[in-house]
């Protein structure tokens, strides 16, 4: 399993030198500068068309799907820009979150509409994840041991932050970081923080499972699991039980037993539903219990944001973050949920942008995923998208989940070309 074309070995050999990029704090980097590469070739194939040399050749139209991303993406730097205008914050301001929307939001359809109009193998994409996953195993033993031997929790700050970014954790070198509640440490590997290391390695997971060399697999699955499980992250478990196993489920959709079983099981659960009841409230208290300050910080951000989006600015929302109060630990409102983020950044019209084409995407790959199993993997990586909006702001997370972004690409060129499952 080689990379042939140029846009493969671009993907592929970007994703096997994720930890050496991450040593030099450039992961940030890489993510932007990638995209706008794969889609300005992708663009450039769409225009040229059979006059393109061979490996930059477009594979095809492109899926509506991706239009819908396309223009999606449009309307957020519109609600951007009138945002800002609403706002009075300027000419240099709005030139700088246009940056940062073209570092963010606009890599929500750069990278899959390179996926699905470049020559790109899915098959490609999983071996590289699967490659990451053996790296990231051999580097374990290090960073596990690093906090019981006095080292240090950082490296260094890596003088690429100079190119700006959300904050200087995204150029930084970590080791492990301690837990200010428990006082433990935890790790997040190449994230910038652990909750987010925790649904990469359920990314990483998903990938693993398409694999079809056993060894390449366990590699990718284990340390998957091991980021998930060093991370400490509850929303990393959930992912990993539902991420994993309901894509596998899909095809019982279009089957008469599997109505019949879930009808029987309904009419059971009824008999037990004050029991249920209790246990499924038990079970939410203790996941909210088990980090009680970061849940209470996020609740009360959410809070702070949905009632100031209300009062301040329903269509196009504040055009930007702002300072928190003591009271949420100084974290930047309309941060920590993409949706709450949305409403309060980018009103009602930044919400629609976003949950639009996300809504039909995961509609299509539902159905596709339950008549054919190339629709796994892709609803695996909407799912988990849906857990990772509810815990962080999806646009500064772009620039790490690009792999996964490349692929629901390549799932829409797979969808088009009807090829078979």
């Amino acid at each position: 399993m080689r990379p042939e074309t140029l846009p493969e070995r671009l993907v592929f050999w970007s994703l096997v030198a994720t930890w050496p990029v991450y040593c030099i704090g450039g992961l940030y980097v890489l993510g932007p500068v990638l995209a706008w590469i794969l889609a300005g070739f992708a663009m450039l194939s769409l225009y040229l068309g059979p006059a393109i040399r061979l490996d930059l050749r477009a594979t095809g139209p492109v899926p509506w799907l991706i239009w819908g991303w396309v223009i999606g993406m449009a309307v957020m730097l519109i609600a951007l820009w009138v945002g800002h205008l609403n706002w009075a914050m300027g000419i240099k301001t709005t030139i700088k979150s246009t940056i940062g929307w073209a570092k963010g939001w606009a890599l929500m359809c750069l990278f899959p509409l390179a996926g699905a109009v470049l020559p790109l193998r899915r098959q490609i994409l999983v071996r590289a994840y699967c490659i990451l996953g053996a790296v990231t195993l051999t580097l374990a033993p290090l960073l596990l041991i690093a906090p019981f031997i006095g080292l240090p929790e950082r490296i260094f700050t890596s003088p690429l932050k100079a190119v700006g970014g959300p904050g200087p954790e995204y150029f930084t070198v970590f080791l492990y970081t301690i837990d200010p509640g428990s006082g433990q440490p935890r790790w997040q590997f190449f994230a910038p923080w652990s909750p987010f290391a925790a649904l990469l390695g359920v990314i990483m997971v998903l990938f693993a499972l398409e694999e079809k060399n056993r060894r390449w697999a366990m590699a990718g699955v284990a340390a998957g699991v091991l980021m998930i499980l060093a991370s400490k992250s509850r929303m990393g478990l959930v992912g990993l039980v539902f991420c994993t196993t309901l894509p596998r489920l899909a095809p019982f959709i279009f089957r008469g037993f599997a109505w019949s079983v879930l009808a029987g099981l309904t009419t059971l659960a009824g008999l037990f539903v004050i029991p249920l009841q209790n246990a499924i409230f038990g079970t939410l208290d203790a996941f909210r219990s088990a980090r009680a300050d970061s849940s209470r910080v996020r609740a009360t951000l959410q809070r702070i944001a949905y009632e100031r989006w209300q009062e301040d600015a329903v269509w196009f929302g504040h055009g930007r973050v702002q300072p928190g109060p003591h009271l949420v630990e100084y974290m930047p409102i309309g941060s920590h949920h993409t949706w709450f983020g949305l409403l309060f950044v980018k009103g009602v019209v930044g919400v629609a942008a976003f949950a639009v084409p996300f809504a039909c995407h995961a509609l299509v790959t539902v159905y596709d995923a339950a008549q054919s199993r190339r629709g796994a993997l892709p609803l695996g990586i909407l799912l988990t998208l849906v857990l990772l909006s509810f815990g962080e702001n999806l646009e500064i997370q772009t620039y790490l989940i690009w792999p996964a972004l490349i692929m629901l690409g390549i799932h829409c060129r797979e969808m088009q070309a009807q090829t078979p499952a």
